[in-house]
């Protein structure tokens, strides 16, 4: 049994959505409503972020006991391979979940795991940064999260429009963070990890142009690493670009799900991207 927290809404095939390291369900913002309009879907916490506790034995915080868990969390929800979206760590998840055939298909935002030496170096300096910032005062922590230019200054590495996170969110954020049991012990194991798998069903990678954690040129280490996948840029995003532009995040999860019906000869009809 897994103990993962989650929010669901909407109707339609199911959807879940899967943040990354040290962020929670929170992360995919206006994202999430948008694509309730054509999905049922399930915004999850990982096991020791957000709302949801660390993995009981046996699983752990390892890389495939995270993929072993959203397996028996889809089974357990009764969800029939689910299409999933993830964002960094969960991009990485969801190709794994792709790899394994657990899934409809999976779209790939900005997903670890094809980072060389440098690029892990920076992704590593960044976390420790926002991770370290997240011990100032409370007052402090929130006056940060308060004001937009100081959102602006504080979240850089994450988002290209900062100012756009809500304040109370950012606060959130901020504490989940610090607070997240979770954190160190999947930047170990996931600093080690690198995807090398082949996905089974159809796949969507999507980076921003902006993306200043996990650079853009680990896209270009995932289209010669999976050229047979759909690869997608967004234009002015972030690495989390949910925030910088929803409504192009919602598209390109759509667009995934339409043209793999497409190439299957399966009716979508309740979509509106259909």
């Amino acid at each position: 049994m897994t103990d993962i927290k989650y929010t669901r809404e909407g109707s339609g095939d199911p959807l879940v959505l899967i943040h990354g390291i040290g962020h929670q369900r929170s992360a995919w913002g206006d994202t999430f409503e948008l694509l309730a309009e054509d999905f049922d879907v399930i915004a999850i916490d990982l096991p020791g972020f957000g709302k949801s506790p660390g993995p009981d034995r046996p699983h752990s915080y390892r890389m495939d006991s995270y993929v072993d868990q959203l397996e028996e969390f889809f089974a357990e929800l009764g969800l029939d391979r689910p299409h999933v979206a993830g964002n960094s760590l969960g991009g990485m998840f969801a190709l794994e979940l792709a790899a394994r055939g657990a899934v409809r298909t999976a779209t790939a935002i900005s997903p670890a795991g094809f980072w060389g030496t440098l690029g892990l170096v920076n992704a590593i300096a960044n976390l420790a940064m926002l991770k370290a910032s997240t011990y100032a005062p409370r007052p402090v922590l929130k006056a940060f999260s308060d004001k937009a230019f100081l959102r602006k200054l504080s979240l850089r590495a994450l988002y290209s429009h900062p100012e756009r996170v809500p304040a109370d969110v950012a606060y959130d954020e901020a504490l989940n963070l610090r607070n997240a049991p979770g954190f160190f012990p999947v930047a170990w194991h996931a600093s080690r990890a690198r995807f090398k798998g082949r996905p089974l069903v159809p796949v969507t990678i999507a980076w921003g142009t902006n993306d200043r954690l996990l650079l853009p040129s680990q896209a270009t280490a995932a289209r010669e690493a999976l050229p047979t996948v759909s690869h997608l840029t967004l234009p002015g995003c972030g690495h989390v670009p949910m925030i910088d532009n929803p409504e192009l995040v919602a598209g390109a999860i759509v667009q995934t799900v339409v043209q793999a019906a497409d190439r299957a000869g399966e009716p979508l009809l309740h979509l509106t991207g259909a």
